[in-house]
């Protein structure tokens, strides 16, 4: 895997329009609501590499997210399978977001992954005008996680995220999700678009955790070796636990709360929503601010009126 830099779309009133659609070189994919069911309803009774090959064919500007989880790995592994069939066929590039907070086994496995798929380039992303977890903190301070959640989100996942997109100009995303993970995962579909047209694929969404380890070990596929220790899901050290018998695969993510998801699969006006609130919190703090600056002035010219 080789180390590239470290570095949107429309709907339209007959459907979805992605995010190659501004882009001049490239063709425009445009699926209805109906077709988009078709495709559901088709893909779903294919293999997860049967829909990894169609992907291929069918969306240009492709691109695989990924944490290096266990979902993720399979879907590396069968994209690099299939682009040693066909060496001439474009390359579908990986997106990772280092949001400074993995565990360092997972920075192990990053290099790991590398060395075992060269064919593969990866883009890292981390949180704007940082590169470093004292940096990210002298900015935001520590434990942004616990004082405000979806600050954190946005700092270290969402805005990465868009930012990759937007340099990338990413028409279409693989994902790892699946829909034996549980929660909100449990209807998933095998494409989704979001709410600015990003077409997202869900290759492995019918299998299972089983499935997934099978296909592993049977293809020596290199993996976290926190899952050896009862991690299923494995994402920042602050908030990934280990999951009990019996419990969903993610029930380790963020355990105690009723958060799911990590920013990046939530909905985009969520985060909107939570900007707009920030920016008229930081006007009235201004507002304050200066009111007070004020009555000082006054304070003090009353004192000095009093003195004459």
């Amino acid at each position: 895997m080789g180390l590239h830099r470290e570095s949107n779309s429309s709907n339209l009133e007959s459907g979805y329009a992605s995010g190659s659609s501004s882009a001049g070189t490239l063709p425009s994919i445009i699926l209805t609501k109906e077709h988009l069911k078709f495709l559901n309803t088709t893909l779903n009774a294919l293999t997860p590499l049967e829909i990894l090959r169609w992907a291929k064919l069918t969306f240009p500007n492709l691109y695989q997210t990924t944490a290096f989880g266990i979902s993720g790995l399979v879907t590396l592994d069968m994209l690099s399978k299939l682009q040693s069939e066909s060496p001439s066929s474009p390359s579908i590039d990986a997106i990772f977001l280092d949001t400074l907070y993995h565990f360092s086994e997972t920075l192990s496995l990053v290099e790991k992954t590398k060395a075992r798929y060269p064919n593969v380039n990866l883009h890292v992303y981390k949180p704007e005008g940082v590169s470093t977890t004292a940096e990210f903190e002298a900015r935001h301070g520590k434990e942004l996680w616990k004082t405000n959640a979806d600050l954190y989100d946005w700092v270290a996942k969402v805005e990465p995220a868009q930012r990759a997109y937007s340099d990338l100009s990413v028409a279409a995303v693989l994902t790892g999700r699946r829909r034996s993970q549980g929660s909100k995962r449990e209807s998933l579909d095998i494409i989704e678009i979001d709410e600015a047209g990003l077409i997202k694929i869900n290759p492995l969404a019918t299998w299972s955790f089983q499935q997934v380890q099978e296909y592993i070990r049977e293809n020596d596929v290199p993996y976290n070796e926190l899952l050896d220790r009862g991690y299923k899901s494995v994402g920042d050290w602050h908030s990934t636990e280990p999951v009990a018998e019996g419990e969903d695969e993610r029930a380790g993510r963020w355990k105690g709360s009723t958060k799911t998801e990590c920013g990046i699969h939530n909905k985009r006006s969520r985060y909107a929503q939570f900007l707009w609130e920030m920016e008229q919190k930081a006007q009235r703090e201004e507002l304050k601010a200066k009111l007070e600056e004020v009555e000082k002035r006054e304070e003090k010219v009353e004192e000095i009126t009093a003195t004459v």
